[in-house]
């Protein structure tokens, strides 16, 4: 009896070694392709190679989904798509595979909307979809993905407002959102967000201090080519961890800037250029330890440089050309070997030396500037 029970064991280990796929698994993984049109699919590309006449999970994989799917067990847990120009929509029934963590459909033609069912997955980490023609609106089903870290639909052709719900995400910490055709303003965003990426979208309104309530591991913030507005108020550039600041091409009025608590920051480049920012140039950003680069270019500036910034040592890259700044620019800039590079250059400013790259751009016409001062020198 004993011998039968051995051969027994064998035969069942053999069966589990060649039908490992759970058979939920493996309908959603046929829906999937099914959505995807047959003339788009390469025969050596990932899809090429999902042949159903053979076990998913089942190693090793020598002829058939060679590539493409990830498995655990008997549960696939990532899909990750070759840039192979697929056409075709995203399956509601992706939502069957419930261990899936990860899925990256990115730089393909995949189009239509993106499934609510595809949020409700309790263990998805990693959406990435980025380069794609998905459409319609962020599905409010995504405060149900609360195991989100990382959400990447950026160069899409995504509409309407942000979900408010976006504050349930309570593990996400990068968002990728740019390139779409979103509006309405920011709302409250997740606690633990390291990146925000909204840039090149249609959103408008201030900042609001109660979306960035919380964030204290915020580093990266880019939201240019927007059509935001207001005042940028101090207690954004206290935020503990930021970084990065690209607010470019929006329409800005002020910007209030406080010295860092301490003197302690993190910030390193900050891009405000292109806005409708008027009045002086802020002299407490020479306060931020480590910031490096700063542009203000084509603002609605006023006054002189700041001599501050001429005795910053970290400031490396300075852009504040096409303003109405008077006066005479620090000496500095243009002596020893860690003279700063960028543009000074169609502001009203007196004796910038043609010699410098910094003055390379001409000053604006004497009448420009008497115009803007309201016939007052410009000294």
């Amino acid at each position: 009896m004993k011998k039968y029970s051995h051969v027994f064991f064998f035969l069942v280990s053999i069966s589990i070694s060649y039908s490992l796929t759970l058979p939920s698994d493996i309908q959603s993984l046929k829906a999937f392709k099914a959505s995807i049109k047959p003339n788009s699919i390469p025969s050596a590309s990932c899809l090429g190679s999902w042949d159903f006449s053979t076990d998913p999970c089942s190693n090793p994989r020598v002829t058939h989904f060679t590539c493409g799917i990830s498995c655990i067990s008997n549960r696939v847990t990532e899909i990750t798509l070759d840039p192979a120009g697929y056409s075709g929509t995203l399956s509601p029934l992706i939502s069957k595979l419930t261990q899936l963590i990860s899925l990256d459909l990115a730089d393909n033609k995949f189009y239509g909307p993106i499934p609510p069912s595809l949020f409700t997955l309790p263990n998805l980490q990693n959406l990435i979809l980025r380069v794609n023609s998905f459409s319609g609106s962020v599905p409010n089903s995504i405060f149900n993905a609360k195991s989100l870290q990382s959400l990447d639909l950026s160069h899409n052709l995504i509409s309407g407002s942000l979900p408010k719900s976006l504050n349930s995400l309570k593990n996400l910490r990068r968002f990728d959102l740019s390139y779409n055709k979103l509006t309405g303003s920011i709302p409250k965003l997740p606690p633990k967000l390291i990146e925000l990426a909204l840039k090149a979208n249609s959103l408008s309104g201030p900042l609001y201090k109660s979306s960035f309530d919380g964030l204290t591991k915020l580093e990266v913030v880019e939201l240019s080519q927007n059509s935001m507005s207001g005042a940028i108020e101090s207690w954004f550039f206290l935020l503990p961890s930021l970084q990065q600041v690209d607010f470019a091409n929006n329409g800005f009025t002020r910007v209030e800037i406080q010295k860092p608590k301490n003197l302690e920051s993190d910030l390193v480049a900050v891009d405000l250029g292109y806005n409708k920012v008027e009045g002086n140039v802020p002299v407490n950003f020479a306060d931020y330890p480590v910031l490096s680069s700063l542009s203000m270019r084509y603002n609605r500036l006023r006054g002189p440089i700041p001599w501050q910034y001429s005795k910053k040592v970290t400031l490396k890259r300075l852009y504040l050309d096409g303003n109405f700044l008077n006066g005479l620019p620090p000496a500095e800039f243009f002596s020893g070997e860690g003279a700063v590079s960028g543009s000074l250059g169609d502001n009203c400013l007196r004796s910038c030396p043609v010699s410098s790259q910094l003055c390379i751009k001409s000053q604006k016409p004497n009448s420009v500037c008497q115009q803007a001062y309201r016939g007052k020198p410009t000294s």
